[in-house]
């Protein structure tokens, strides 16, 4: 590759780094475990003690599991819980206040 193409790509990588920054709410990403604690130690997000105990205030059971997806800008924690008659919820909290978004029966 000439000089001039390999400059005109890095000006095109960092156009597209600067619009994905710009526009967060764009894409939906799954936040992994070391993820989710940098933002929590950062005071981002609660921790995620905060964020199972407020799930189980809603719905009481066993959790089955917890996900961290960035949606339209905000975190949001999906947690799955087994109630004591056998199902399945999925309780939908912001990760950042802990306040409840939605309760579903998973089917």
């Amino acid at each position: 590759m000439s000089r001039q193409t390999l400059i005109h790509l890095a000006a095109a990588m960092a156009l597209l780094a600067v619009i994905a920054a710009a526009h967060p709410s764009v894409a939906v990403a799954d936040e992994g475990p070391v993820a989710a604690r940098k933002l929590s130690d950062a005071g981002v997000i609660l921790p995620l003690e905060k964020i199972v105990a407020a799930a189980k205030a809603v719905k009481p059971g066993e959790i089955l599991e917890t996900e961290l997806e960035r949606k339209h800008g905000r975190y949001v924690y999906e947690v799955e819980i087994l109630d004591a008659r056998g199902q399945v919820w999925e309780v939908k909290l912001d990760a950042r206040s802990g306040k409840l978004i939605a309760v579903e029966s998973e089917d």
